[in-house]
């Protein structure tokens, strides 16, 4: 487009400034050749249009949206059409309390009350993108800015609806998955609407009251404590039932050893066991025998 203007300045300076005061005709008609060159070279360039793999074009004559859509490759066109190129491939939208980590600067989280009158601040990501069939009405109802216009509000707007249903500790651990679920049905039906997909919803992060927060640490503290505690116990209940054990079995072996052994039967078993000892090499005398008659043996 550009160059059709410029051939057009070229052509108009050579015919109403050289022509009209006969200054250095001989370049006029030069000076209309290279007009003309331009503008058929501003013209086959404006016939072509080169759309880029994940996007498609939107044409525009005179401010009027057609409803045919350039695909991705190089285009024949009217050279008097505006191609608006509109992204297809998946698109993300951040709202995070982390400074410059969203698409606004700042502090951007959500805040929403739940159901037991807590406020708490929640970070999401939206992942959606564009139906390229709906992308001429999209352009013609909202624009190429639907990002603040769609995507953002009715976001928000969706999460602090759904978030009244449920409280504040359930939000952040048994309910996240319910929540998360929740919002993306409600979601995906107004984005449909409107011309996009929505592919996925991450809540990325529930960030509670600090009283609440103390009170889940102090409960997760004291669930922790029950459940040592009852290792101790479990413990010591397995220490008394091995000394019952033991005490038992040393009973029986006493029981044992009193019905089953004679006074006769145990003096020879101490002989043969001093006389074993009376062979060892450090043994040199051994005492045996009872009340006044003792017995000397040298192991030598």
């Amino acid at each position: 487009m550009v160059l059709i203007f410029l051939g057009l300045i070229f052509i108009a300076v050579a015919t109403f400034v050289f022509n009209a005061n006969n200054i250095n005709a001989k370049f006029g008609k030069p000076i209309k050749i290279i007009g003309v060159v331009l503008i058929a070279v501003g013209i086959l360039n404006s016939c072509f249009k080169q759309i880029d793999a994940g996007q498609i074009g939107v044409k525009s004559l005179f401010g009027k949206i057609e409803d045919d859509i350039l695909m991705s490759g190089l285009n024949f066109i009217n050279p008097l059409v505006e191609v608006k190129t509109i992204d297809t491939k998946t698109q993300n939208y951040t709202m995070s309390g982390i400074h410059d980590e969203g698409q606004k600067a700042g502090d951007d989280a959500i805040r929403v009350l739940t159901a037991d009158g807590l406020e708490v601040t929640i970070d999401l990501t939206v992942l959606y993108r564009v139906v390229p069939s709906e992308a001429p009405r999209l352009l013609r109802e909202t624009g190429l800015d639907y990002n603040d216009k769609i995507v953002r509000p009715l976001t928000r707007t969706k999460i602090r609806d759904n978030a009244v249903y449920y409280d504040a500790v359930a939000l952040y651990s048994s309910k996240r998955d319910t929540f998360q679920m929740r919002i993306f049905n409600s979601i995906e039906k107004d984005f449909k609407s409107r011309g996009l997909i929505l592919e996925q919803l991450l809540v990325r992060n529930i960030t509670l009251p600090t009283s609440v927060k103390a009170s889940i640490e102090s409960k997760i503290n004291a669930e922790q404590d029950a459940q040592k505690m009852q290792f101790v116990l479990q413990k010591e209940k397995q220490e008394a039932e091995r000394k019952r054990v033991e005490a038992q079995g040393i009973a029986d072996y006493q029981r044992i050893i009193s019905t089953g052994l004679s006074d006769k039967q145990l003096q020879y078993e101490s002989i043969k066991a001093n006389l074993e000892l009376a062979k060892s090499p450090n043994a040199k005398i051994i005492v045996l025998g009872k009340g006044n008659n003792p017995m000397i043996i040298d192991g030598k």
